[in-house]
């Protein structure tokens, strides 16, 4: 008898090899990751993120001013060192626990949590179902009816296998979400304690700008009233007393202008605090235009600026867009499910119990989406462009943060000069009305021309002044809002409802290095008193 060879097993194998092979190359052919890629990026499809270089400058442009320090910059309570204000301390603290944006944001990252949990539980079988069903049954047939129950119970799941990445990707965009949502709450609060402070700023300008402006009109009433007992006794004329009024009225006039500036800087500060508008200068207490020193540290521009909240969330959203990718791109691919069902049956509820009333399936499916024209593409080119966009946006925040911190640098440098030169016009236009005043009253022949515009240049500089100082001030402000100054907040763990308490020591800053706005500028708003204020109540309270 002659034997039939059964075919060499050599060829079957390569018959399993050419089939797997077709496959590997049906994939490669309409995916966009290699096998070897596939491998690299731990079985997940889709491109692994990595931090892109960003556009920063080695230096700033004023580094080499003396009053630019290379230190690294200690911005979390920048308010408390550099102000040394109690009544701003107290302002901020409030303002954290009770600013409605604030509370948002908050909200915003109790979201993105849910989101993220959300999305962790893809991970694990994404369906499960419990049922159960009763049903009377009534069945007729030649000359009889048959009546029959049916009970039955049953619990399935299916679990897709996260074969190419599909739901870690996915886990990897709620991270990255979650992160954002934190830095933009960091945001928030940078933005907050910084409109603190300017406002604060404003309130203390205006408060001084105010009692010079009300000083220099009593000074010009002064010189109507003389100028009224000279026309009186025939020493000059009637167009002299018109003018001096004329001065009078036009510096009286500046009296609600800046009470309404005033009034709105406290509606502001109001809403910061997260209260309704109203009147808190009492409460505020007196004081001065917060005196800062000429230096500053800024440390080196790329360890400044990368870390600003906002830059720091664009570079998150650009992550979380980059696992977007691998999500749109595993549509391309089989999805594989593993699903099971058990369950009992039987006519009467006590037969779900017996043995043979089980019955229950397992198995695996396959499901891929062949014929998607161009949908699946069309997504992923979608979801790469968005993270080109989303690239140039985070580039972008970095060369606007640069731009800020460089724009905030030169404020503080040069109204530092504009300052003094402020101060030395002020003091001359004080001592020339001094004596033009002192000669006018003891009845010498001088042109009123002369006397009128003196007295208008003195109010016109010192107010000047004034507002030059809030400037620097408001330059501190400026240099640490674009650094992100307030972020990480000292306040971070605070519960809802409980006061923080104010960041920062008083420290009285060494002589010399500080701007002596107030040895030269009459400045008749009081010294802030010896208390704080309740930033609960605002009302003041005995330390």
């Amino acid at each position: 008898m002659r034997r039939v060879s059964q075919p060499p097993k050599p060829i079957a194998f390569g018959l399993r090899s050419l089939r797997l092979g077709l496959v590997w190359g049906v994939l490669l052919c309409i995916g966009c990751t290699s096998p070897r890629q596939w491998v690299a990026n731990g079985f997940k499809v889709g491109p692994n993120y990595q931090t892109p270089c960003a556009p920063v400058t080695h230096d700033w442009i004023d580094a080499d001013d003396k009053r630019v320090l290379d230190d690294p910059v200690q911005g979390a309570d920048w308010w408390a060192t550099s102000f040394n204000d109690p009544v701003l301390n107290e302002l901020v603290a409030e303002a954290y626990n009770q600013n409605l944006t604030v509370q948002q944001a908050g909200a915003r990252i109790m979201q993105a949590r849910a989101l993220r949990q959300i999305a962790i539980g893809g991970l694990f079988p994404q369906q499960q179902a419990l049922g159960a069903s009763y049903s009377h049954n009534l069945t007729t047939g030649a000359g009889f009816d048959r009546h029959f129950s049916s009970w039955s119970g049953s619990f399935g799941l299916a679990w897709e296998v996260d074969f190419w990445g599909r739901y870690r990707r996915a886990v990897e965009a709620a991270d990255a979400d979650l992160d954002a949502a934190v830095f933009e709450y960091g945001d928030v609060v940078v933005t907050l304690v910084a409109d603190v402070a300017a406002t604060y700023i404003d309130i203390r300008t205006l408060q001084t700008r105010l009692e010079l402006v009300k000083l220099n009109v009593e000074n010009q009433r002064q010189t109507y009233d003389i100028t009224e007992i000279r026309f009186k006794n025939g020493e000059s004329s009637e167009v002299d007393v018109q003018q001096a009024k004329s001065s009078l009225v036009q510096t009286e006039a500046l009296v609600p202008q800046v009470e309404t500036t005033l009034r709105q800087s406290q509606n502001q500060l109001c809403v910061l605090l997260g209260m309704p508008p109203e009147e808190i200068l009492e409460l505020l207490g007196p004081g001065k235009i917060p005196t800062v020193k000429s230096e500053i540290a800024l440390g080196i521009p790329a360890a400044s600026l990368l870390q600003r909240p906002d830059v720091r969330r664009a570079e998150r959203q650009l992550a979380a867009q980059s696992a977007l990718i691998g999500v749109a791109e595993s549509d391309l691919y089989p999805h594989i499910t593993l699903s099971g069902t058990v369950g009992r049956r039987g006519n009467q509820f006590k037969e779900l119990f017996r043995s043979g009333s089980g019955f229950g399936s397992v198995g695996p499916s396959l499901d891929w989406n062949i014929l998607n024209y161009g949908r699946i593409l069309g997504d992923i080119e979608f979801q790469e462009a968005r993270f080109q966009e989303l690239l140039v946006v985070y580039q972008q925040s970095v060369l606007v943060a640069n731009q800020e911190a460089e724009d905030a640098i030169v404020q503080f440098l040069k109204s530092q000069e504009l300052l003094r030169l402020q101060l030395e016009a002020a003091e001359a236009a004080d001592k020339t009305n001094e004596l033009i005043t002192l000669q006018y009253a003891e009845g010498e022949e001088i042109d009123f021309n002369r006397v009128f515009n003196v007295q208008n240049t003195k109010t016109q500089q010192e107010v000047a002044a004034a507002t030059a100082k809030g400037n620097v001030a408001q330059g501190v402000v400026a240099i640490y809002r674009s650094l992100g100054g307030g972020w990480p907040s000292p306040y971070l763990g605070q519960p809802l409802g409980v006061t923080p308490e104010p960041a920062g020591e008083e420290i009285e800053p060494p002589a010399g290095e500080e701007i002596p706005i107030d040895e030269v500028l009459e400045n008749p708003v009081d010294e802030i008193p010896n208390n704080r204020v309740d930033p609960l109540m605002l009302e003041p309270m005995n330390d």
